[in-house]
């Protein structure tokens, strides 16, 4: 769902339980993305896509709070993140290796800014002030999906589990007596994993260039479209980001990448519940201010 994988681990004392649980979930997240695909022609965001130009679209509080809060990360991340990229990004067809041509860039890169959404919070309407805008909720709906997923379980008195969505999950819970053991990838290496952090009762997202790519005379075209040239960003590999919220993981993660590993740290810094491993176009890998670096044994 949701263009990846959407996986749930659940404990519970009564197997006919846990699968009933296991089946909600999935529907649940199999409704969100009937509201935020822009893939389906009937879903809310696809209206919104065709008509909030011309006029107003009302939509229901789920997607306008997420929409909002969107916003909200583009101000603290001063544009990096910015649900507007789809302008450009909807010319990408990584499947089949296609991507827009400079031409049509320059035209489209003019629509991507998060000022042209106008709110009203008053019937919960959006609107375009300017021809030409697509939003994508690609970089903030999967962590949407792992919260709801969650929250879903814990109101049915689970305690223990963990909801993933591509590289976004929210764990619940240790590991009955033990933390969690998230692995992140190797970037360039299918399979392996380069580091492995332990958690508990946390959300962890991985923005990574090999998740949906081509390449082509040697550049890497991938889905992170930096919102400030309507082209693939680049200089990291992979940024994971985790907290206490998995939407807002999942967005930073998106930003984390886009801004680089220095500006990318910074902004991280400056938000005490957040840490975040970016991994850099060279293999190096950067930790923020709040954890310690792995030991790495010296010579016998």
């Amino acid at each position: 769902m949701m263009g990846t994988e959407v996986s749930v681990y659940l404990w519970s004392d009564d197997p006919e339980i846990g699968e009933d649980l296991l089946e909600e979930v999935f529907q649940e997240a199999a409704r969100i993305d009937r509201l935020m695909s822009t893939y389906k022609d009937d879903s809310e965001i696809s209206e919104i896509n065709r008509s909030a130009a011309e006029s107003k679209v009302v939509v229901g509080e789920e997607l306008f709070g997420l929409i909002r809060e969107s916003i909200e990360i583009s101000r603290m991340t001063g544009g990096a993140f910015d649900i507007t990229y789809d302008s450009v990004g909807q010319y990408y067809d990584f499947r089949k290796h296609l991507r827009p041509d400079e031409s049509t860039v320059a035209a489209q890169i003019e629509n991507i800014d998060f000022r042209f959404l106008e709110l009203n919070e008053a019937n919960n309407s959006i609107h375009f002030r300017k021809r030409g805008v697509r939003i994508n909720l690609g970089g903030i709906a999967k962590g949407h999906v792992v919260e709801r997923g969650i929250a879903l379980l814990r109101g049915h008195g689970i305690t223990n589990a963990v909801v993933t969505a591509g590289g976004d999950s929210r764990l619940l819970g240790d590991r009955r007596g033990r933390p969690w053991m998230i692995g992140i990838r190797d970037p360039r290496v299918d399979g392996e994993v380069s580091i492995s952090v332990p958690l508990q009762d946390e959300a962890i997202s991985t923005s990574g260039d090999y998740e949906r790519f081509f390449d082509e005379d040697g550049i890497r075209y991938h889905h992170i479209i930096h919102p400030g040239t309507g082209a693939p960003a680049g200089g990291v590999h992979s940024a994971t980001v985790f907290g206490p919220n998995g939407v807002v993981t999942d967005a930073l993660s998106t930003s984390v990448f886009i801004m680089g590993v220095d500006k990318g740290l910074r902004l991280i810094a400056s938000l005490p519940e957040y840490e975040s491993i970016v991994i850099d176009a060279d293999g190096q890998v950067y930790y923020s201010d709040g954890l310690a670096r792995p030991e790495i044994p010296g010579p016998p």
